[in-house]
Formats: structure tokens, C-alpha cells, sequence
């Protein structure tokens, strides 16, 4: 396996005296697969030695690091070391005796059984998703002593490393303040120790020699805020408002498709009020879907936001409930709730099932409504099952003084309608405001 020269850079940052490692940058730069590298090769210089590779959830270790990224390692940078993983205690193991365990911090009883040991080197993967709480706890564990002894490899006691690698999020998160601030992300007192903390950029563009022209043209046609964080790798300036934000979003996501049964299915839908024939001049209609599954757990499924005449988004609307199964089409009743009933309507064809339609009314302001959604997102009680890049950005205009983004944010009003409809206790009206003369919300069954 051949290094970039900026691959190369960062492989001496993993062997210098610094203790606590991070790369940082673009995706699909190869800070995954540099980090496994140098945790392989140190199991081998060390007979019996431990090692540990963490994510915030076990399925992503399961799908991003032992199906696809260690033996990939293994293959191309050590085909001729023999190793076995155990599929019942997830944990490979080499003739030396070392071994690398894998886990996920949200198996608390598994999590547990793994920092019950010590270990010589430690990564958290994907550390944006990981609560500094959890990096505390694990590098509590960081204390194995071993020696070097493998052949042509000088008797030397194996430095302890802590590793760490991300998608940069906000400058407000634990790492940004600890490995670029060199701050202590608690007390914001210096590090005294700032030289034990190391960190690299490294981007797409640094691996392009390894990477399809055709992935560096999808990073540049994601949104700025994506390019910045996914293409450029630079951390987002810290928003202390903001309602949402990616780190919490990338900690649930779900990209294996493990998706539990769904006892409700919403589409929600966020009417801009015109009512021009298939004018592609309108505004974009949010359309989006999501199901409560048996779990408890909100999963977003899929975002048809269109823009386009009724006859268009109305037909996206009914088959996307029809291939959902869904149990309910949620339309803002304010801004054209009326003309959503009728396209809902004229949508379906003559002795079509019905569609069952309510009509919902917007008491409060987009930010208000949000507020509760988004404390849903933090606390993992709802999950977008892929990537919404439009949808995400929308969400991350968002915050407590209103809605900061640019334009309409019609696909996140259709999420935060669908979710509410699934969450009905949780985003009820404040006291208050119930005893304001509010028009109550309608069902109708359309067709």
C-alpha cells in the first residue's frame, strides 16, 4: 500500500511522542484506515498486547470496521500475518498473542466488559459522536504495559496512544477545544501538557491519487455547509442558539438500514400556498416521511420535497403514502391547508383507497415548534435513516432567536410536522396558549 505525501505526513504524527492523536478533515481521506494501520502494526510489535477501537454505536463498528476497513487493512498491508476474529466476543487475534477489540458505546453491558481491561492503545472513531464523558471513562483504561519484541524491532516499552479521528463539527465541540485550542473543554483552563495533544488536517483532496473524480464532483455539489465539512474538513463556527446540529444527527444515524417494524407511518407536508397549475416557479413543497417504530424511536424514511405545480407535489404526496404505507398525510392548515386537502383529493384516481388527511394549525413560530423536535434529536429519539443533505441543512438554520437559514425551510416544517403527529404528547401546546380560540385540527379522510 502506497501513502499519499500528505498520508505519509500524518503516519509520522501516529508514531511521535504525542499520547492523544486526532485527524480531522474531508471524507474518505484515509484517517480510518491509518489509524487501523498503526494499531495493527503495533499489535504485532507487541506479543500479548491490547488494543481497542470504539464508535458511539456497535453497528457502526460492525459495518465501517469489521466488515470493510481492518480486513481491508489487512489485506493490502499485511497479507501474510495470519489473525481470526471472534464472532462471539468481536475481538480479532493475532499468533502473538495481541489482541483488538471492538466495541460500541452504546452497549453499556459490552462497554463495560471492554474498559474492565487495560490496553495499550485506544480509537475512537467517528469522536464527533462520542461524549467527552465517554473519552474520560476510556482513557481511564489506557494503561497496559507491554514491550516491543518483535524481530528487527528494537526492545522498547510500547509508548500508550489514544487516537482519535472526525468529520470536524462545531468549534464548540469537546475536541475542537482540546486538540486546537488546547484548552481543557471543562474548565477552558489551558493544557499544561498541550504538547501531548496532536492533530492534523487531512482532506479528499489529499487522497485524490485514491479516490474517483466522480466522488471529488459529489462533494462539490453538496451545500456550502456540507463542502465545508465534508470536502474541506474545517470545523463550523460554534452557534450557541443553534436547535440542531450534525454531530447529534451523525450519532443516530442509521445507515445499515436497521430500521425496526414501524407501528406509525406520517407524511408530513408543508404547503408554500400557491395554487398556480404546475408552476416550477413556486416554492418547494416539503414532503417528507417518517415512522414511529416499535422501539419508541422516530426514524426519518425519505425526503420527496419537489418543487412544483399542485399536480406534481400532490401525486409525489399520495405515492409516497402508498409506498410507505402510510397511516396519515399531516398538512399545515395556515398556508394553504385547504388547497392541500384538494390536491391530496385530486390525486388519487376513481376507487383508489382513501388517503386519511389532518389538517394541522401552526399556533407558534417555526423555532418554537421546533425547540421540542430538536431535544428529541438529542436524545436519540429520532433517526434519519441515510443522509437528507437538504434536510439536514435546513434544520441547522434553526435556532432559539428563529430561523437563521436562507429561504423557506419547507422540508424541515414537513419533518418537524410528521414528527410532531408521531410525538403528539411531547410537542402539546404550553398551557397557555391553550386557552387561546385556536381553530381544532380536522381529519379527513381524502379520495
Amino acid at each position: 500500500m502506497k501513502l499519499t505525501v500528505k498520508q505519509e505526513q500524518a503516519n509520522e504524527l501516529l508514531g511521535s511522542a504525542a499520547q492523544h492523536i486526532l485527524l480531522y478533515g474531508g471524507s474518505r481521506s484515509g484517517k480510518t484506515l491509518l489509524f487501523v494501520r498503526a494499531i495493527c502494526f503495533r499489535s504485532m510489535a507487541a506479543s500479548r498486547s491490547r488494543h481497542a477501537i470504539f464508535r458511539f454505536r456497535f453497528n457502526a463498528v460492525m459495518a465501517s470496521i469489521i466488515a470493510d476497513t481492518f480486513p481491508k487493512t489487512m489485506r493490502l498491508c499485511y497479507p501474510d500475518i495470519p489473525y481470526d476474529v471472534d464472532k462471539r466476543e468481536w475481538v480479532a487475534r493475532f499468533p502473538n498473542g495481541s489482541e483488538i477489540w471492538f466495541g460500541g458505546l452504546d452497549d453499556k453491558e459490552r462497554t463495560e466488559k471492554i474498559l474492565g481491561m487495560e490496553f495499550a492503545t485506544i480509537f475512537l472513531n467517528e469522536c464527533s459522536q462520542i461524549p467527552k464523558a465517554s473519552r474520560d471513562i476510556a482513557v481511564t483504561r489506557l494503561a497496559q504495559k507491554v514491550m516491543v519484541d518483535a524481530k528487527g524491532l528494537e526492545p522498547a516499552e510500547l509508548r500508550r496512544k489514544m487516537y482519535l479521528d472526525e468529520n470536524p463539527p462545531s468549534k464548540a465541540h469537546w475536541t475542537y477545544k482540546l486538540f486546537i485550542e488546547k484548552r481543557d473543554p471543562d474548565t477552558k483552563i489551558p493544557l499544561g501538557d498541550g504538547q501531548n495533544y496532536a492533530s492534523l488536517q487531512i482532506n479528499p483532496t489529499d487522497n485524490v491519487e485514491n479516490l474517483g473524480t466522480d466522488y471529488m464532483r459529489t462533494l462539490e455539489a453538496l451545500p456550502a455547509r456540507f463542502q465545508k465539512r465534508f470536502m474541506r474538513g474545517e470545523f463550523a463556527d460554534a452557534n450557541p442558539d443553534a436547535l440542531f446540529d450534525d454531530a447529534t444527527i451523525d450519532k443516530w444515524r442509521v445507515l445499515d438500514g436497521s430500521v425496526p417494524d414501524l407501528q406509525r407511518i406520517i407524511v408530513g407536508v408543508d404547503p408554500s400556498g400557491s395554487g398556480d397549475v404546475d408552476n416550477v416557479a413556486n416554492d418547494a413543497i416539503g414532503i417528507v416521511v417518517a415512522g414511529l417504530g416499535v422501539d419508541g424511536n422516530a426514524y426519518v424514511l425519505e425526503d420527496c420535497t419537489v418543487k412544483g405545480g399542485p399536480r406534481l407535489w400532490g401525486n409525489i404526496a399520495a405515492t409516497a403514502y402508498d409506498r410507505h404505507q402510510a397511516d396519515l398525510v399531516v398538512g399545515e392548515a395556515n398556508f394553504g391547508g385547504a388547497m392541500v386537502q384538494h390536491v391530496i383529493q385530486t390525486a388519487r384516481a376513481q376507487g383508489q383507497a382513501k388517503i386519511a388527511y389532518k389538517a394541522v394549525t401552526a399556533s407558534r413560530g417555526k423555532a418554537v415548534r421546533a425547540e421540542p423536535i430538536a431535544a428529541l434529536y438529542e436524545a436519540g429519539k429520532v433517526r434519519h435513516v441515510g443522509y437528507f443533505r437538504d434536510l439536514e441543512d435546513e434544520l441547522a438554520g434553526f435556532s432559539t432567536i428563529g430561523y437563521t437559514g436562507t429561504g423557506s425551510p419547507n422540508r424541515a416544517d414537513a419533518a418537524i410536522w410528521a414528527l410532531s403527529e408521531l410525538f403528539p404528547g411531547i410537542v402539546a401546546e404550553r398551557k397557555e396558549q391553550k386557552t387561546k380560540q385556536l381553530p381544532p385540527q380536522r381529519m379527513i379522510w381524502a379520495g
